[in-house]
């Protein structure tokens, strides 16, 4: 490698192009509490999230009313009025809560459409998360984004809503009580919605569209945000992932459109108890803040009347800068592609400096790299796996360690790369064999303008290649410093996929990045494949590979603030007088196991009642536990008469004890009409039938101890066949149980139902129901039941 300068000095190039790109997606200061009033300073908005994420504040908790009451009073204190709505509501997966939103209103000069400012206020219940990121951090954004907003005096025409939503961590219940039930919802034109799916990393802009995103796209690029980053293909696939917002319901149930703001690097601390002050990185916090404020000074002197369109654009952001072009130019654009590159590759075929041979030659090490890499990558994940057996206790499939497997498997493809190269083309032949990439990539995009929306901008470097590959054709030449130059696009808009894709879908996706890395050595070819000593170069990528892969593994422990989760649950079952500890992991603890025992025992029986959690974990293991006095919820059947065909039924269920959670299952084989829990219906519910899947009913996250009440008709032929189980969060302080507290390398294992208590019965009463009364068929109305229809009620024994 010292005899060939060039290839050092392409490396460095490389390198340092990189470091520019990574360096410009996000601010890289913090805007101290120095900065003036007027302007958006980072530390004052660190500072409302120590202040909101102190405890965890999750719905029904006390710290929930204590920092509810806090955002209030921070409203007020910067002049505004505020307003709060509270509600029950039922969403269609069944999830039953009481919200509590928080509201204020800044009138504009010529209000048509007012904008929303959105983020939610509740943190994740069960596993201990104070909630700095998610989303402490957005409420904070707009706190000290209005703060300085409203201290400038900046002229508005627009109505500025500001809308704190709760329950979204439990089923967006806070945002669909707004769309829903508030008189402010139909004044909404636009929603900027601010949220984080990790504690770091840039903030990624996703659009949700009704129709066209056309308009919303003009009006991103208008409002000239500082640090742009987004694109397209980012909203295409996550439309297809179950990661919905409070911006979802906006759009589903208000036809209301708007833009998201959110980051998810460092994902292993969402919704745990790592996401707290000290993980939040203060860069992507002042990244929020460089979103909203040009967004709010345009947007609330824009037309929100006329965000709406029915053409969809092609769109993706370069440093300082966004980027968009009508969707219907990208099948033009790839065919114009192919013509210029046949063109090109006639004309050097012409000039004898581009043979067809070389060209078809090509193909060997390029697809040969890519099969291999993707290859070795998906078997080599594997294979980490089972000598790491403890990454599987990270439910969201990112380690702490993580980026060094994303640097490991990268430049182990790299390595494949050049050792392909070196074995398979001369450094004569890289042009010819960067026609075939060329080729290979139009062949690609042709693929994914029709099957992939908005994935059409990945065509704009191919453009640069074929510049380049026309230059050499036309003139016989090139250089490194041209190389690198019409390099530089394929590295803005390519490579930070290898790096987006793991971190967003779980190192299960790494073969993915292996194959994309392959394709942007292919359009890098002509600065890589002018390398000489190929070799030398996959043994020194080679090398970096097994130093990523040993960092990795120095790395595979745990320790404070890099925590292993783990679970356990104390589940009494009212029915059978018994009770067992229980847990969802598959690799015990000496903690689990000093409850689970050293002899791992399945969890038979309790996976019948599946409670729901995101990634539709079951309990593993499970060992019998001592019975103590958990008070039973009172049952009781407020109405149970027969009328027509049908069998309408009330039941109350009221705890006597402090709980949580209440989970209602039914016989599949039972059919439910015009059901409701505490007086609502299932939000946008098209029919008077119940729809389900399986034996779940309701989950009802309960606050201040509210009781329960489910109303409903069954078909009289029905045979009654319902269970409750009730949850109280309170395992690891409850003086019954004693249970002993984690190492401080251990946290509470989040998306799961979790240090809990658990109450398992049967719903029943012990009096037949009163015979058929001669009333009109099934109606919305309840109003047929007689009042003098005495309750049936079970008490705890």
């Amino acid at each position: 490698m010292k005899k060939n300068p060039t290839s050092i000095l392409g490396f460095l190039c490389v390198l340092g192009i990189l470091g520019i790109i990574y360096a410009t997606m996000m601010p890289q200061y913090i805007s101290r509490e120095e900065e003036a009033l007027a302007e958006f300073s980072t530390e004052r908005a660190l500072n409302q999230v120590e202040i909101i994420a102190q405890k965890p504040h999750y719905v029904g908790s006390t710290n929930h009313e204590l920092v509810a009451n806090y955002l209030i009073l921070e409203l007020n204190r910067i002049g505004l009025e505020t307003s709060v709505q509270e509600g029950f509501t039922l969403n269609d997966r069944g999830l039953l809560v009481k919200s509590k939103n928080i509201l204020a209103r800044i009138k504009g000069t010529n209000n048509s459409k007012a904008l929303l400012l959105l983020s939610h206020y509740d943190s994740a219940p069960h596993s201990f998360s104070k909630g700095a990121s998610d989303d402490a951090s957005g409420v904070a954004t707009i706190l000290e984004g209005i703060r300085a907003f409203l201290y400038a005096k900046q002229p508005h025409k627009n109505d500025i809503i500001i809308l704190f939503s709760d329950a979204e961590e439990l089923g967006l219940n806070g945002a669909a009580l707004f769309v829903n039930k508030h008189p402010w919802a139909k004044d909404v034109g636009l929603v900027l919605n601010f949220e984080a799916r990790g504690s770091s990393g840039p903030s990624y802009m996703l659009m949700e569209t009704n129709k066209g995103n056309k308009a919303l796209v003009k009006e991103f690029a208008n409002a000239k945000a500082a640090y742009p980053v987004s694109n397209s293909l980012m909203y295409s696939i996550y439309k297809m992932l179950p990661n919905d917002t409070d911006l979802t319901v906006f759009r589903e149930q208000g036809k209301i459109q708007g833009f998201n703001f959110a980051f998810i690097d460092g994902h292993y601390n969402y919704h745990t108890q790592q996401d707290d002050v000290q993980h939040l990185n203060k860069t992507t916090l002042a990244h929020q803040g460089s979103y909203l404020m040009p967004l709010l000074k345009y947007l609330s002197n824009a037309d929100l009347n006329a965000t709406d369109s029915t053409e969809d654009d092609v769109y993706f952001s370069v440093p300082f800068s966004f980027i968009s072009y009508p969707f219907s130019w990208v099948t033009p654009m790839t065919l114009i592609a192919l013509g210029l590159l046949i063109l090109f590759i006639f004309i050097g075929k012409a000039k004898h400096i581009i043979s067809f041979r070389e060209i078809f030659k090509g193909f060997v090490p390029l697809l040969g790299a890519v099969v291999i890499a993707g290859l070795v990558t998906f078997l080599g994940w594997k294979i980490v796996l089972e000598i790491y057996p403890q990454y599987s206790d990270l439910l969201n499939g990112f380690t702490y360690n993580g980026h060094a497997y994303i640097g490991a498997f990268v430049t182990l493809s790299i390595a494949i790369c050049f050792a392909f190269y070196h074995h398979f083309s001369e450094p004569k032949s890289s042009m010819n064999h960067f026609a075939t990439a060329l080729l290979l990539w139009i062949i690609i995009n042709g693929f994914i303008a029709n099957s992939l929306v908005g994935a059409g901008f990945l065509i704009v470097p191919v453009y640069f290649g074929i510049i380049l590959f026309g230059i050499y054709v036309l003139t016989g030449h090139n250089s490194l410093a041209l190389n690198l130059l019409f390099s530089i696009p394929a590295l803005i808009i390519i490579t930070p996929f290898i790096v987006m894709f793991p971190i967003g879908l779980g190192l299960k996706i790494l073969f993915g990045s292996a194959i994309l890395t392959v394709l942007a050595f292919g359009l890098l070819l002509p600065v890589f494949g002018s390398f000489i000593k190929k070799g030398v170069w996959t043994m020194f990528f080679f090398a970096i590979s097994i130093g990523f892969f040993i960092y990795a593994g120095y790395h595979s422990g745990y320790e404070h603030g890099k925590a292993k989760s783990n679970s356990l649950l104390y589940v009494y079952n009212a029915n059978t007088n018994s009770a067992v500890w229980t847990t969802y992991d598959v690799n015990l603890d000496d903690w689990t196991k000093s409850y689970l025992g050293e002899k791992n025992q399945k969890a038979v029986g309790l996976n019948s009642l599946p409670l729901a959690s995101k990634y539709n974990s079951g309990f593993t293991y499970s060992a019998i536990a001592p019975v103590v006095d958990v008070p039973k919820p009172t049952i009781s059947f407020l109405r149970d008469s027969v009328i027509g065909n049908k069998r309408y039924i009330k039941i109350r269920i009221t705890p006597n004890r402090k709980v949580n959670r209440y989970d209602i299952f039914a016989n599949p084989k039972m059919t439910f009409y015009n059901f409701k829990a505490n007086g609502v219906a299932t939000s946008g519910e098209k029919t008077n039938k119940l729809e389900r899947e399986g034996a779940k009913i309701l989950c009802y996250y309960v606050v201040g101890n509210e009781p329960l009440e489910m109303e409903f008709y069954i078909n009289k032929s029905s045979i009654f066949d319902m269970d409750l189980i009730e949850s109280s969060f309170d395992l690891m302080t409850n003086p019954l149980l004693k249970v002993k507290p984690r190492s401080d390398w251990m946290m509470p294992t989040p998306f799961v139902l979790n240090d809990a208590i658990l109450v398992q019965q049967k719903i029943k009463r012990y009096t037949a129901p009163v015979p058929q009364l001669p009333v009109a068929p099934v109606t919305d109305s309840l109003a047929v039941v007689k009042d003098s229809l005495k309750p049936a009620i079970v008490k705890p024994e």
